[in-house]
Parts: C-alpha cells; sequence; structure tokens
C-alpha cells in the first residue's frame, strides 16, 4: 500500500512539473543578422554567449522567412503571429496603401500621443495597423492580464510589432536618446524609465567613442578597414577609432544607435525592466520582447564583410553573455525561456560582387519607378504608373478608365516589357498572385507577403545579386536565401539540447512557443510547430 501511495505521489509530482510554465519568456530579435554569422565570428564568440545559447539550447540552423519583402515591420510581425504579411496585414516598413491612395508607415497612429523625451511625430505610434495577434497577446489573455508583456527595441516598429495589442508597454528610443512610448500604452512614462532616461546612458560610450574590441590582427573574417564598400557615418571617413562624441555634438544623441553600443543600452534597459517592472516573479508567466537594432543600422552603413560588422557581433556576444547571467540571477536558470532570432539577414555588397566578376548591379528605386514611366508614356501617351515601392507596381486606375483601357491588357503590356529589364527575373499580376497553388517557390513567397487591399495591381522580383540600394553598405527585401536564412535557438525552461539542419520557416515560432506554455495560438497562424523542441 505504502508503495503504491509512494507511486502515485511520485506520478503526481512528475505530472506538476510537466505542467510547470517558464516564469519569463524573452523573446530576442536580432535586426540584420545572417545564420553565417554564427559560423563566421564563432572564433572570437566567448563561451558564455552565443556559443552558451548553442551548445546548451536547441539549434535550428535552417530556419527561414517564408514571404517577401523581408523587411524590419513584416520580419518582427511574423515572428510575433506566426504568420505571414498576406494574413498579419504587415506588408512592409511602410507602402502606399492602394485603399486609402497614400504611404502609411506599420505602426502609425495619428489618434496617440508622444509621452516621454522625443517629437510630437515619433510617439505617435501602436499597433493598431497589426491584423492578427501575437503570442503575447494570447499570453496576456490567458493569463486574464495578469502575465506581464512589455516590448523594447531602438526602433520603434521592433518595439510594438513584438509586444501586440495588449502589452502593458512598448519603448523605442528617439532621436534625443531617449526611450519614449505613446498613449496607447498609458499617460506618462514609469518613473524607472525617466529616471533611466534622466541618467543619459549613452554618455559613458560616447565619450570612450567606438574603438575596436581586439587588435585588428584579429578581425581577419572582415575586409581590410576603410575598404570602397563602406559608407560613411555622419559623414566621417569609415574607419577606427570613431569619433562619437563630436558626431553627436553635430547631430544628436541617436548616433549610439550607428554602433554596437545601442545593443549595451537597450540590453541595460532590458534588465532595469525586469528589476522594476518585477518580471519573473511569480508562477505567472511574464513575457519580455527585446529586439537589438544596432546591428541592421552597422550593416546597413557599412556592409556585411566590414571590421565594424564583425566588432558589432563580438560585442553583442558579450551583451547576451551578460543578459544571461543577469537572467540566471535573478529570475533563476532555469525559470525562464529565450528565443534568439532575427528579422531578415542581409544581401553581400554589390560593388564587391561586381569588382569580383559577377554581372549583378545596384539599382534605385527612383530610377525603377522613372523606367515604367517612361514606358507607358511611350506606349500609352500619359503615365499610367501611380507608385512603385516595395517592389510593388500601382496603377493609376481612374486615367486608365477614362482612357478605356483594358487593364489586363495593360498588365501584360507592362509585363512584356518588364521583362527586358536586365534586373527583373519574375513578374506577377494580382491575379497571378491570388491564383498562387505553391507550385511555384517564389510566387508563394510573394503570395505570402500580398494584401490585395494593401499592396500593388503588379508585383516584380529582382534577379539574385541585384539589390534596389546604393553601392556601399547593404539592403534586403529580397525571397533569396541570403535574406531569408536567420538564427533560431531556443534555449532554457524545458528545453532540450540538440541541433537540426532540416528546412524550418520563422512563422513555426509563435505556434511553438504557445504549445510550449500551454496557451492559445495567435488567431492568425497556420499553427506548424517545431517538434524538436515539444517532443522531448
Amino acid at each position: 500500500m505504502k508503495k503504491l501511495q509512494f507511486l502515485l505521489i511520485s506520478i503526481l509530482s512528475l505530472s506538476l512539473q510537466a505542467q510547470k510554465k517558464p516564469k519569463l519568456v524573452v523573446g530576442i530579435v536580432v535586426d540584420q543578422m545572417k545564420m553565417e554569422y554564427l559560423y563566421r565570428y564563432s572564433d572570437g564568440f566567448s563561451e558564455n554567449g552565443f556559443k552558451r545559447l548553442m551548445k546548451d539550447g536547441y539549434t535550428f540552423h535552417n530556419m527561414h522567412y517564408n514571404f517577401m519583402p523581408t523587411f524590419t515591420g513584416p520580419g518582427h510581425a511574423a515572428v510575433y503571429t506566426g504568420t505571414t504579411p498576406s494574413v498579419n496585414g504587415i506588408v512592409g516598413n511602410e507602402w502606399f496603401n492602394k485603399s486609402l491612395q497614400k504611404e502609411i508607415y506599420c505602426t502609425d497612429d495619428e489618434s496617440v500621443k508622444t509621452i516621454g523625451d522625443g517629437s510630437e511625430k515619433e510617439g505617435k505610434m501602436s499597433p493598431k495597423l497589426l491584423q492578427s495577434t501575437t503570442i503575447t497577446d494570447e499570453l496576456r489573455l490567458a493569463t486574464n492580464f495578469k502575465g506581464k508583456v512589455i516590448g523594447m527595441s531602438l526602433k520603434d516598429r521592433g518595439a510594438i510589432l513584438p509586444a501586440g495589442h495588449f502589452a502593458n508597454w512598448a519603448f523605442w528610443m528617439s532621436r534625443k536618446g531617449a526611450f519614449i512610448s505613446s498613449t496607447f500604452y498609458g499617460e506618462k512614462l514609469p518613473d524607472w524609465v525617466t529616471e533611466f532616461n534622466n541618467a543619459k546612458p549613452y554618455l559613458p560610450y560616447l565619450e570612450k567613442g567606438w574603438k575596436l574590441r581586439k587588435p585588428v590582427s584579429t578581425y581577419n573574417e572582415s575586409l581590410p578597414d576603410e575598404n570602397p564598400y563602406e559608407g560613411t557615418m555622419y559623414k566621417k571617413k569609415p574607419f577606427f577609432p570613431y569619433d562619437m562624441k563630436a558626431m553627436m555634438e553635430a547631430n544628436d544623441p541617436a548616433v549610439i544607435k550607428l554602433s554596437p553600443f545601442g545593443n549595451n543600452i537597450l540590453a541595460d534597459f532590458a534588465m532595469k525592466a525586469i528589476e522594476k517592472e518585477e518580471l519573473g516573479k511569480d508562477d505567472i508567466t511574464d513575457f519580455l520582447t527585446v529586439s537589438f537594432s544596432s546591428p541592421d543600422y552597422v550593416g546597413h552603413t557599412f556592409g556585411p564583410r566590414s571590421i565594424e560588422m564583425q566588432d558589432t557581433y563580438l560585442r553583442l556576444d558579450e551583451t547576451i553573455a551578460d543578459l544571461l547571467t543577469y537572467l540566471d540571477k535573478n529570475v533563476g536558470k532555469n525559470d525562464y525561456l529565450i528565443f534568439l532570432t532575427a528579422d531578415h539577414a542581409g544581401a553581400e555588397n554589390v560593388s564587391q560582387l561586381k569588382d569580383n566578376k559577377y554581372d549583378v548591379d545596384h539599382i534605385s528605386s527612383k530610377n525603377i519607378e522613372q523606367n515604367f514611366s517612361e514606358f507607358s508614356q511611350k506606349t500609352y501617351g500619359v503615365d499610367l504608373v501611380l507608385n512603385v515601392s516595395n517592389f510593388n507596381l500601382f496603377f493609376n486606375k481612374e486615367i486608365i478608365k477614362s482612357k478605356n483601357l483594358d487593364l489586363n491588357k495593360v498588365k501584360q503590356t507592362f509585363k512584356d516589357f518588364m521583362y527586358t529589364q536586365k534586373y527583373i527575373k519574375r513578374v506577377y499580376t494580382e491575379e497571378e498572385i491570388l491564383a498562387s497553388s505553391g507550385k511555384d517557390f517564389y510566387l508563394s513567397f510573394i503570395a505570402n507577403g500580398y494584401d490585395p487591399t494593401q499592396n500593388g495591381d503588379m508585383i516584380f522580383l529582382l534577379k539574385p545579386g541585384y539589390v534596389e540600394y546604393s553601392g556601399v553598405g547593404t539592403t534586403h527585401g529580397s525571397p533569396y536565401t541570403f535574406d531569408t536564412h536567420v538564427p533560431c535557438i531556443f534555449y532554457g525552461w524545458d528545453i532540450p539540447k540538440g541541433e537540426t539542419h532540416d528546412r524550418k520557416e520563422i512563422t513555426q515560432i509563435a505556434p511553438t512557443i504557445a504549445q510550449k506554455i500551454k496557451i492559445q495560438f495567435p488567431n492568425g497562424t497556420q499553427a506548424k510547430v517545431l517538434l524538436e523542441v515539444l517532443d522531448k
């Protein structure tokens, strides 16, 4: 009898352990991070940052975005909604909305106001345009709004979209170097945020300037300092050391974003939020979303093969290590769950590719639109092009109607012309996109990123290697692997050690978290999960 009682108690104890949830979920998104950076820079990483996550967590080596455009807004929305822009409505960072006939920004909201030390425009932001729920929303609902959700980033969209519709707070950095929010979340900043801002945490970093973390000889994974493929930081020559204080005096404290130290400040802010908001202090799961924006600013400016980019990631490794140590001590080593991924990767610098005899080029959006408009004038005697942006072509339907033109014939005529352009790989009409069966690999990416109420009449795809950008630095946005292949690591509470090289999709992260902590799926997701971290 005693043995039976002991057995029942043991089973009950194991059952209760299995049902236990993490005290805190931390979602980390690194803006513009290739999976390949974890390999390329590995020798310079410590054992306590990225390597700790990979060694003691579960690494998905072959994680990809399954839509285009691969931009910051759509990327963050996809990670947290578990669905694509075709469902969640975030079809770009900004886009021409054909229903409204105007450009809109992904977190625009004229009904709210700035709170904190920022301009009037910087705070007119909310998740209003996000059409589906996030995993953070579902946590709030599942806990009867007792579980706290806080989102933060240097970028507004990197804070707001992950935090969802029901967040307690979302914070982002203004041009004055202060973390601000909007009246969507409250009427005044929490006192601890004001205190953090008043300390001007960017000053020590600006005083010291940006010097290489390690001897220059160790940066042999990168091109030489001051190479022809780099842009400039506030018109200063692109080589170390950078006098950031002088740049601030000439501009503003937000120069900190264009350096690794934006990551340091955000991590310090995250740790302060955990302390002051008492995240992970009880048995009701809280959720903190952290988006490190500085790598994106550095990548756009200096490019993926620059010493600046390598130094940024070596320093981010140290920042991740500090955050993990803080979580161990203040939440509990086995009481928090982390996932780390990126909102997109990034292309190689096209000028470097050209110099090495790859026949590609960089093109400007202005030149593309000019080409289309000139063709229209030549063919129809009038410009039928209303807008060209984010690989979308919008027609002026009123002019087409007034000229008694057949829209379908216009589309076919433009398609024929577009295929004569050296930089064009594929062209699809709205009808073809909406009729996609999934058999056309690149059309499936376009269909997943397409909302017929917001996107264009036609969408075009550039050839691999071509970028819509300048000749220095880099950009992103395509459905090619250099833009879609990002890291994905799960670590911490109830996560097995391991790795897989099977292809996975970014929209699997949110439903996996939902299953892991046993809450409802975000309402737009297809609910495809990562079984590797669920089946133990």
